[in-house]
């Protein structure tokens, strides 16, 4: 290929595990080639050590059987120049000489500095000298260069001669004459090594951890380059580490400074040295994956979108915490200067740093510092000359990083209640506003990622909607997520709009998918007993055809139980529940008048209303101490909660019982609604269990309800299989007694949805609305719990969803909100049929007069 004058350079970086393979080399040069095509541009292709290679060369260093690793490595080396079909002692022959001298080299008896930096460069000397051949012979016309040729390591102020050897950072202004000559390579492809650069002494420096991402940013920054390409096994950073979070978002857009400090703070797949050359020099980068070149990956430039919100939450752990107190620090001029100095002293660059009058407390992050005993031993006695030192390992630093941190706190409620529960040592919140970080102890860090990630989504603190920054799910990514079922009113969308020709707003109900939902919990075979809780939605042809289902149903009310009496007169008293909290006595003493199943969740009631309750058979609700759901309002459990009777005096409602010749036959727990782990469904089994063998006449276990449906977007159908093999399980360890539900939303819920009409749409500084003829009164969900649902205009269904509204009702209250950012046609218009999905449970059974609107009518789908 013919060089072109004047040609800019794309860089592009493969990792250890892209340069292991013969088809990732394959990929490799179709990448390079095709860049070349498309941009008209020079590649510069900068590779690491093959897979494993830079740590078998740290064990060398360590001197550590030096003769037989450097033999092993050669075979490595030998062997994958087989699979390249590559002649090794050809390709490779002056390299494993090399190498071989090294391992005999009379400076490994000290380990000296030196030396372990020749000793690492081999790893990229070797994958870069072999990967420039293969190419060759695949026909690539592409040239090799030694980095160090190129990189100059600079010597920083104040770094131990560790760093300047093995750590080092590289010159990233040159003169004017630096492009032209590197420009004169004769090739249109370059290979070069990442991770190494030249000494000032002319020998060899390496770049540490990470290093080959960093060349390869300083490699873009000299030569001006288009853009840097870090090519790697993952498809980007994302929101959260995805092997932890499943459900973290790819961040497809990312400005320089949010980078750096995801990078810094928790993500792998960029070292975060890399950003600061490539920021200097205004080049962009792009974090890409070598196997699924088609994924967006992430694009990191100075034109990103500034949008504030939370992008990343990380743990980091083996944090280390130097806490120093003194009375004498307060107002000492000089005080910090004296600590930071023994710091300097012991080569350990501090990380987060909190202060009180009397304390100062930083932390020390491992991949940055050799953080041994030893050192900290050392640093210790120099720290107990001026103050008393405590050091607190291991610790997990948890950083939210996002712009606008401070303008978001009061998003991050449930965040700064996750972490009241745990020993809090340190909490830092950055200058540039960037990041917040929470230091607790590493084991109780445990499992608190995906919770606070999903937290973060929920509170609208991590804006996901924004698809200019956020991409696809881990999981959609890697096609693990269960698909969503087409909407039962897409097919129905006539009938529909032929109902909304009538009064609006109003509520359509789907039979069929009652039904189905209903014979879906019919075949799990571990349920002896399934209910249904009207007061989702007590139609009366849902409860028909419900019962008809086998269900039974569950009231709260005494108003519940006459109305399914009103609907079903020849309803089995035995197949209703009546589960009430703070009911009046005359509720009780009707529900049991009927021969209906009562539920008690207090001992008051017992020695208040002796009578009512004497010789009955009884069900017992106990609340388990923990409760869990989709936000707070429809936690049940727990402390804070007023359902259930307190797991510590289920001994005395016992007692109260036996001598009112009460038969207690069934315990009950509901702690939530929403909830997805099968760990939890399995707790509250193996809980309930327990109590019942201590009372030693129940016969049922009732886990509730609570089951969740897809709302959102984002959300997937409730793994009923995976429930179902979780009951399964705990029902085979307990089976003496029968399991019972009474689930409400998941039946009734998907099968219903609110039709109104768009009365205006509004533009108010910058938002535009649309505004309903239904309002809170009629849904009044989003308005309690922030619950989302999809909205969509049914007029124009097919047309492209290419404008954002939020969609708002006519009530006199700034809650009176059903979505924000919502996606619809940018033609939607007054007069517009508008449908609300998912609306068949707490929709109409919610629903109110307030503002004297009226109710919304009712209608039946067959």
């Amino acid at each position: 290929m013919v060089v072109a004058q004047g040609q800019r350079w794309v860089v592009l970086k493969f990792g250890g595990t892209s340069v292991s393979r013969r088809n990732r080399w394959d990929t490799i040069g179709r990448l390079a080639a095709k860049r070349m095509a498309d941009d008209d541009a020079r590649v510069l292709v900068v590779v690491s050590a093959l897979s494993g290679v830079t740590n078998a060369l740290t064990a060398i260093c360590a001197g550590d059987g030096i003769p037989a690793r450097v033999e092993a490595l050669v075979e490595r080396h030998r062997a994958f120049c087989a699979d390249l079909g590559l002649d090794a002692d050809r390709v490779l022959g002056e390299r494993f000489g090399v190498l071989r001298a090294l391992g005999a080299d009379p400076r490994a008896g000290a380990l000296a500095l030196d030396w372990q930096a020749e000793v690492l460069a081999q790893g990229e000397l070797m994958s870069s000298t072999l990967g420039a051949a293969y190419l060759r012979a695949q026909g690539h016309d592409v040239g090799w260069c030694d980095a160090r040729d190129w990189l100059d390591a600079v010597s920083l102020p104040n770094a131990s001669e560790w760093s300047q050897r093995l750590s080092v950072n590289c010159q990233r202004d040159v003169d004017a004459g630096f492009g032209e000559r590197f420009a004169a390579q004769p090739t249109a492809m370059l290979i070069t090594q990442g991770f190494i650069a030249r000494h000032r002494d002319g020998s060899t420096a390496v770049l540490g951890r990470g290093g080959s991402d960093t060349s390869a940013a300083y490699f873009g920054c000299l030569l001006k380059a288009q853009r840097v390409e870090i090519w790697t096994d993952v498809p980007g950073m994302f929101s959260a580490n995805p092997r932890e979070v499943p459900d973290a978002r790819l961040l497809t857009r990312l400005d320089y400074a949010e980078a750096q400090e995801i990078a810094t703070t928790g993500a792998k797949v960029l070292h975060p040295r890399s950003l600061g050359p490539c920021r200097h020099a205004g080049v962009p980068m792009a974090i890409l994956d070598t196997e699924r070149p088609e994924l967006p990956g992430t694009r990191i430039d100075s034109a990103a979108a500034t949008l504030p919100g939370v992008k990343a939450i990380s743990r980091r752990n083996g944090i280390v915490l130097v806490s120093m107190e003194s009375v004498g620090m307060w107002q000492s001029v000089g005080f910090l200067a004296d600590v930071f100095e023994r710091f300097r002293r012991h080569g350990l660059s501090v990380d987060l740093i909190g202060s009180a009058e009397t304390n100062v407390t930083v932390s020390l992050d491992p991949s940055e510092n050799l953080v041994s005993t030893n050192v900290l031993e050392a640093l210790s006695a120099d720290l107990e000359e001026i103050c008393r030192v405590r050091v607190i390992v291991s610790c997990a630093a948890i950083t939210l990083v996002g712009r606008g941190m401070r303008s978001m706190l009061h998003k991050l409620s449930g965040v700064w209640a996750a972490f009241g529960k745990e020993r809090v040592h340190l909490i830092s919140q950055s200058s540039n506003d960037l990041n917040l970080t929470f230091v607790i102890d590493e084991a109780d860090a445990d499992g608190m990622l995906p919770f606070l990630h999903a937290e973060l989504i929920d509170s609208g603190a991590m804006p996901v909607h924004e698809t200019g920054v956020f991409g696809p799910r881990w999981r959609e990514i890697e096609g693990q997520l269960r698909p969503k079922p087409t909407p039962w009113w897409i097919g129905e969308r006539s009938r529909l709009l032929a109902l909304a020709d009538g009064p609006t707003p109003r509520y359509a109900y789907h039979l069929p998918t009652v039904r189905e939902r209903a014979r879906q919990l019919a075949a799990i075979e571990a349920i002896d007993r399934r209910y249904y809780a009207i007061k989702a939605n007590s139609h009366p042809e849902i409860l028909k055809a419900l019962v008809a289902e086998g269900f039974g149903l569950e009231c709260v009310s005494l108003g519940e139980l006459r109305h399914v009496f009103a609907v079903l007169p020849a309803m089995d008293p035995a197949r209703v529940l009546f589960t009430p909290s703070f009911a009046p006595r005359e509720e009780y003493e009707a529900a049991l008048g009927m021969g209906v199943t009562v539920t008690l969740d207090n001992v008051e009631a017992l020695h208040n209303w002796p009578d009512v309750f004497r010789g009955r058979r009884l069900w017992l609700r106990i609340d388990l101490g923990f409760g869990d759901g989709h936000h707070e309002k429809v936690t049940t459990g727990g402390k804070t909660s007023k359902f259930g009777l307190a797991a510590g005096r289920v001994d005395e409602f016992v007692e109260a019982a036996r001598a009112l010749g009460i038969g207690i036959v069934g315990v009950h727990a509901h702690l939530g609604s929403g909830v997805e782990t099968r760990a939890h469904w399995r707790q509250m089994y193996d809980d309930l269990a327990g109590f019942a063998r201590r009372i030693g006449t129940v016969e049922v276990l009732d886990i509730g309800g609570g089951l969740p449906i897809p709302y959102g977007a984002d959300d997937e159908p409730f793994d009923l299989r995976d429930w179902a093999e979780g009951l399964a399980e705990v029902k085979a360890i307990h089976p003496a007694f029968q399991l019972t539900i009474e689930p409400g939303r998941f039946l009734v819920a998907e099968a219903g949805v609110l039709l109104s009409r768009a009365t205006q749409v509004v533009e108010k500084d910058g938002i535009r609305r649309v505004g309903l003829d239904a309002g809170m009164n009629a849904l009044v969900r989003p308005a309690l719990y922030d619950a989302w649902h999809e909205i969509v205009n049914l007029q124009r269904l097919d047309a492209a969803k290419d404008g954002v509204f939020d969609v708002v009702g006519p009530i006199c209250e700034s809650s009176d909100v059903f979505g924000h950012r919502v996606q619809l046609p940018a033609g939607t218009a007054p007069g517009d049929v508008m449908l609300v999905a998912d609306a068949g449970a707490y929709g109409m059974s919610m629903a109110s007069t307030y503002n004297l609107r009226a109710l919304p009518a009712e209608d039946v789908i067959e």
